[in-house]
């Protein structure tokens, strides 16, 4: 194996001169914003998720001279018969009303405080995500897909490693054209669509691509991939789409446990991102680098993105130990990988608190 491409240090020289820090410490006020923005993004979504597990709406309907309570489902009025109209059915249907509105008024009165913690996170310049991610990781976090059935493995959890580490981390590459998900749900589907009813609940003009079929583009050519695990790839339904390539590399991202951060697009909205562990992340990423399989293209920002993380777990997250026990857990194809990295980084800077 090649070494990695770390500078040349002169030992009689000192590292803390010689290398600036994995990580620019957030200010006390960008701190501030992030941890408004979370608490607000919280109250937000828990009222939007109230909602959504709310019918789409119930009316009271005459047909042929008698009353019934239906449920609708679409804004054409779609819907069935929940039975004749009675007393109990009133009272449900008052109740719906009730809380409908309740929900409604949280989530107006908590989307303007989340807009504002929003607009100020922004201002202040804080590690940001694309715009198109936004949308679909909020619808999402809505239907509770990122609590167990999905995960962001891709680039754009890079952003939410920053946040967990506190600060910028220096040079590393955060841009990406596309958008990866891993299906990581642990109980079998049946015929629920739910990576398609998502995506198409987000953009409508979202289909397959015929030649990759784990892929879904919407008509500005947005690309979403969706990733999976052996052992996770047959819990899908066989009706859901896009559909997942099992890959056997996508197992080490589901161990260590993962990195939950709200974050903010360059268009200032908010959004969820839970990511894997960055120590295996990181480790996953020098692997692909010296993968035959990945574009050739890939390869070099895969090795800096996973050194550069390496460094900043070992700076700037302390809750993400890389000692002895995390060393014992790695397979036999990331280890040689890790030991090339303790062995080769310089030696641990001063701790920055």
């Amino acid at each position: 194996m090649n070494k990695f491409n770390y500078p040349a240090f002169d030992k009689n020289q000192n590292l803390q001169d010689k290398l600036p820090m994995a990580v620019k410490v957030f200010s006390d006020e960008q701190a501030r914003a992030l941890i408004n923005l979370r608490q607000r993004y919280e109250v937000w979504i828990e009222a939007e998720r109230g909602l959504a597990k709310l019918p789409y709406g119930l009316a009271r309907k005459e047909v042929g001279g008698r009353a019934y309570l239906y449920e609708i489902r679409d804004r054409k009025g779609n819907g069935k018969s929940l039975g004749p109209w009675s007393e109990a059915f009133a009272a449900k249907l008052d109740a719906y009303r009730r809380e409908k509105e309740t929900l409604k008024a949280r989530i107006s009165a908590s989307k303007s405080a989340l807009d504002e913690s929003a607009s100020i996170a922004r201002a202040l310049r804080v590690p940001m995500i694309a715009n198109e991610v936004g949308p679909i990781l909020r619808e999402a976090d809505r239907r509770e897909l990122l609590d167990g059935a999905l995960l962001v493995v891709g680039t754009n959890a890079v952003v939410a490693y920053a946040l967990e580490a506190g600060g910028f981390i220096r040079d590393l590459p955060d841009e990406t054209a596309d958008f990866d998900l891993a299906w990581t749900e642990t109980d079998p589907q049946q015929d629920a669509q739910i990576v398609w009813d998502l995506l198409k609940a987000v953009d409508a003009t979202f289909t397959v691509n015929t030649e990759r079929s784990f892929q879904a583009r919407n008509a500005k050519a947005y690309e979403v991939e969706i990733l999976a695990a052996p052992s996770r790839a047959a819990n899908m339904a066989r009706t859901d789409r896009p559909r997942p390539i099992p890959l056997p590399e996508q197992e080490w991202l589901l161990e260590g446990r993962a990195v939950d951060q709200v974050v903010i697009c360059r268009d200032g909205s908010p959004a969820r991102i839970v990511a894997p562990d960055p120590r295996w992340f990181a480790l996953q990423k020098l692997w692909m680098s010296e993968q035959s399989k990945r574009h050739p293209l890939k390869r070099g920002k895969d090795m800096k993105q996973a050194l550069l993380l390496l460094d900043a777990v070992a700076e700037a997250m302390p809750h993400y130990p890389l000692d002895e026990a995390f060393e014992a857990m790695l397979p036999g194809e990331l280890a040689p990988y890790y030991l090339r990295w303790t062995e080769q980084r310089p030696d641990p800077r001063s701790p920055r608190w």
